[in-house]
């Protein structure tokens, strides 16, 4: 049975302005790598088994019903305003309505040169494909909304960055590309239909009791200030936290020069291009805040009246951080096995941070050896320790089960950037076995896999990866 790819195209109805028709570039001698098939079946994907999946997913044959096209977006980049950027090597296939009734689009990632390609050659080299396919796919099993990874193909070619490198490209499912950076390119342009038909259409696909743009930025503003509590519950920095790189669906999106910590150190920072620490671990809760800023400004002129917009938006920004601390204040505390946080559990887990920063605990080892009954041996400072814990047992006492929820909070396995690191080096000699190992116990993370225990451990000191790069 040949690949069957029900696509229903909404986006690509929508006018000429948003976007480049542009067909993937085929490319020299497509090998699969991987296809995810139950991510392929929620899709109502048929034909799953089709021998030939490599040619489809490297982009030298276009599936029917296919639209590709090239999206037009803006952003902001480390601060500074682009005023048009868009797929530079990226392109979206068409959309599909899975079983639960939600439209994905589909995209081809590394697929070749678009209009909006500026200098870059419009592929993507095998190891950010892979760390792509690994950390995203990674991230649903933890529970994060995200982007998702359905397949990756190498392409038989050579990219050029310092060195030749292998190609590839990787096949993303997102519930849609649409970014804060999407309503900033016909803000900018002052394109008002263009803005309206975006906010229309967003609001159709991701916010349908969204009456107005005050009610579209305070549904995305949830959604984000949810989606970041997540990331720092579990140790993970983004890296690139551009506008062009933030959803208004609240997905995660973009896994380029992101990690997750090891050792605890709140201004930790693995981004090779972040030389300021602007997107930073700490950091990420005031750069949600600021983006999100971005995003109001560009809504502005939806607005009948551009001052007590600009006053109602204000208000809607300023109140995030208090959004974010309770998500915070949540996350943690169920990391400690606190169902329902008092104002003062605060003070409780600052307190055990302090503890794991001073020592260099590791983020993820530590929180489940609560569970485990092995924090202790995580933290240099025992007694400090001891003293903690003696104000953490008797908050528990009132909990049903503080061991099942720890359990459910704290990953035994995340992934480590040394393993990523070895599984990239690998691929690239043309051994996949440590990349679907990685996948395989990725996708149950909260269980103790003993069997995978090596793949809990920390870095030693020979291991340690300090930067992570983007891949462009």
């Amino acid at each position: 049975m040949s690949l069957s790819i029900p696509f229903d195209n909404t986006y690509a109805r929508l006018p000429d302005g948003f976007y480049a028709r542009q067909a993937p570039v085929p490319v020299a001698e497509p090998t699969l790598i991987a296809f995810n098939a139950p991510l392929a079946r929620d899709l109502n994907i048929a034909g799953a088994d089709d021998p030939d999946l490599a040619p489809i997913f490297a982009g030298n044959q276009v599936p029917e019903g296919a639209e590709p096209l090239a999206q037009l977006y803006a952003g902001h980049q480390f601060g500074q305003f682009n005023p048009q950027l868009g797929d530079g090597r990226a392109v979206l296939l068409g959309e599909v309505t899975d079983r639960q009734g939600t439209r994905r689009d589909i995209q081809l990632k590394g697929s070749g040169r678009t209009p909006f390609s500026r200098m870059g050659d419009g592929r993507a080299w095998l190891g950010p494909v892979l760390r792509e396919y690994v950390l995203s796919e990674a991230m649903h099993a933890l529970g994060v909304p995200t982007t998702r990874a359905l397949a990756a193909v190498r392409t038989g070619e050579s990219v050029l960055r310092e060195v030749p490198l292998p190609g590839a490209v990787l096949t993303r499912v997102a519930t849609s590309h649409i970014r804060v950076g999407t309503f900033q390119v016909f803000a900018a342009r002052r394109d008002a239909g263009a803005l309206r038909a975006l906010f229309d259409y967003t609001v159709a696909r991701h916010y349908p009791g969204a009456r107005d743009p005050s009610d579209l930025l305070g549904a995305v503003v949830e959604r984000q200030a949810k989606l970041v509590a997540q990331w720092m519950a579990l140790g993970f920095i983004h890296g690139v936290m551009n506008t062009d790189n933030c959803t208004l669906s609240g997905e995660t999106i973009d896994y380029g020069p992101c990690a997750f910590m090891d050792a605890y150190a709140p201004d930790t920072v693995f981004s090779s291009i972040d030389r300021y620490g602007r997107y930073g671990y700490a950091a990420q809760a005031d750069i949600i805040v600021w983006n999100m800023a971005q995003l109001a400004t560009a809504l502005v002129p939806l607005m009948p009246d551009e001052t007590e917009a600009i006053d109602t938006f204000t208000r809607q920004i300023h109140a995030m951080p208090d959004l974010i601390r309770a998500e915070w204040l949540s996350r943690f505390a169920a990391k400690l096995g606190i169902t329902a946080p008092h104002a003062d559990d605060a003070r409780l887990i600052a307190d055990l941070l302090d503890l794991m920063h001073a020592g260099g605990s590791d983020f993820t080892n530590t929180f489940r050896g609560l569970a485990d009954g092995t924090a202790r041996d995580q933290i240099a400072d025992r007694g400090g320790f001891d003293a903690w814990q003696a104000r953490w047992r008797p908050r528990l006492k009132d909990e049903a089960d503080p061991e099942a929820v720890m359990r459910t909070a704290n990953p035994a396995f995340i992934p480590r950037n040394h393993r990523i690191e070895e599984m990239i080096a690998a691929a690239v000699e043309g051994d996949d076995a440590p990349f679907h190992r990685l996948n395989a116990v990725l996708a149950d993370p909260y269980s103790d896999q003993p069997d995978a225990a090596d793949l809990r451990r920390p870095p030693s000191r020979d291991e340690v990866v300090t930067a992570t790069f983007c891949g462009t």
